[in-house]
């Protein structure tokens, strides 16, 4: 693992399950850089084509690891994305799957007026654990852990056990 002052994070989870509400909250408590691969890819143009079926843009992974690695390297990082299996394998010292209820997943996809077929693959996507099995065969497994994300609580309760490991990361790293 690279020598870094300051740990690199991954924050990952079907779509709906407050990766992103997460990592900025996670950004201003500890000082961190929020980097959103969606916003990344939108605003580097990071995209082979489109989905026509699920009316998304397809991702070009290797644009986006481009524009990413010289940020990477540095550390300090939390990354929100859906998907883990196409970062570099040595970029995050851990990773967090969030998983939600279907039904509470469903009413926050339906609140964003996805399709029923975007919603339908997404809950699929979580019933059946897609995302976080494609974390735990992408990177060592004792660096990946799955947080429940049904609620605030639930929030409040992942921010504080992510706190934590940061400050024993620091604690442990710092020398």
């Amino acid at each position: 693992m690279p020598d870094r002052k300051s740990p690199n994070i991954l924050i990952t989870g079907t779509p709906g399950t407050g990766k992103t509400e997460l990592s900025s909250k996670l950004a201003a408590a500890t000082g961190l850089r929020h980097l959103n691969v969606g916003r990344i890819a939108e605003e580097n143009n990071c995209y082979d084509g489109e989905d026509e079926v699920l009316q998304c843009k397809v991702l070009d992974e290797d644009k986006v690891i481009e524009c990413m690695a010289p940020t990477m390297e540095k550390g300090g990082n939390v990354v929100d994305y859906h998907g883990s299996d196409f970062f570099d394998e040595d970029w995050f010292d851990i990773i967090f799957c969030l998983r939600t209820d279907t039904a509470v997943l469903a009413a926050r996809l339906e609140e964003r007026q996805y399709s029923e077929i975007k919603i339908k693959n997404n809950l699929e996507s979580e019933i059946f654990q897609i995302l976080l099995e494609e974390a735990r065969e992408s990177y060592e497994p004792d660096i990946v852990h799955e947080l429940q994300s049904d609620s605030i609580a639930d929030q409040e309760s992942n921010l504080n056990r992510i706190q934590s490991w940061m400050k024993n990361w620091l604690t442990d790293n710092s020398g």
